[in-house]
This record gives C-alpha cells, structure tokens and sequence, in this order.
C-alpha cells in the first residue's frame, strides 16, 4: 500500500496531476490521465507487494530466478511508459527535442494513450508473472470436496 501511495503521489505530482506550485503543464490533463495514475499506482504496488516476505525464510521463490528480475524489469518499463503517457506532452523533455512544440502535440499526444495501455500492460504481465512463480499453500483435506 506504501509503494502504490508513493508511486500514485510522485507520478501525479510531477505531472501535475496532483496541482502543485513546484511543476508546471502547459496542457490541462484529459480525462482518462486520472485513472490510469490510479491503476499505475495499484498494479506497482501489488507487484511490489510480491517481494515482501513476512518470515525469515530467506528469499521468496523466483526472487533470484529469471522470471522474478524480468517481471520486476516489466514493471519497471510499465511504471515509466505510464509516467509518460500521463504527462504533459510539450513538458516532456524527449518529446519536445524530437518533434519540437507542435509536434509534439500533433505527433506524441494522440500516441499517448497507446502509451498508457503499453505501461499498464507491462504492470500487468510483470504481476502476473510473479504471481504465477509465487508458492501456492496445499488445501487442508477437510476443505477439499469428496
């Protein structure tokens, strides 16, 4: 729950999702930037969720594996292409050097909802990635069916 506040906060305060006095956007957020900060928040943190261990057991199994670091990296590239696709798209730096300021309007804008469906796509399959590697705990006998 830390994780999802801290991401959900960070990405909406430096988009100005969240209205600060620190950053600034030149083009007022549209609808849809709000729910994807919310399901960028809620999908990294129960992907982080995954790596937290309660007991001393050592490592969680697919921590150390391929599938545990690709799902983490996943996650990763999720969290930042929703980061971009929730931006203001003249403020974003790499945009605005690649096709200047009506470019990016006319060019990265209308890909930014593309963008959004790639990061929250990536969040989800790094989730269920670790999900899946994760240890199942056996059902008692007396809650199995006859």
């Amino acid at each position: 729950m830390t994780v999802a506040g801290v991401v959900g906060v960070l990405i909406g305060w430096v988009t100005v999702l969240i209205p600060n006095t620190v950053f600034g956007r030149d083009i007022a957020p549209v609808a849809w930037n709000y729910p994807v900060l919310v399901a960028t928040a809620i999908l990294s943190g129960l992907l982080a969720a995954t790596y937290v261990r309660t007991d001393s057991a050592g490592p969680a199994p697919g921590d150390d594996d391929s599938a545990g670091a690709r799902s983490g990296r996943l996650g990763a590239l999720g969290a930042v292409a929703s980061w971009f696709a929730v931006g203001c798209p003249v403020c974003n730096k790499f945009a605005l050097l690649a096709f200047g300021y009506t470019g990016a309007q006319t060019w990265f804008a209308p890909f930014q909802p593309l963008l959004a469906a790639l990061g929250l796509g990536l969040l989800w399959i790094g989730l269920a990635i670790r999900l899946q590697n994760q240890e199942r705990c056996m059902v008692p006998a007396e809650w199995s069916s006859p």
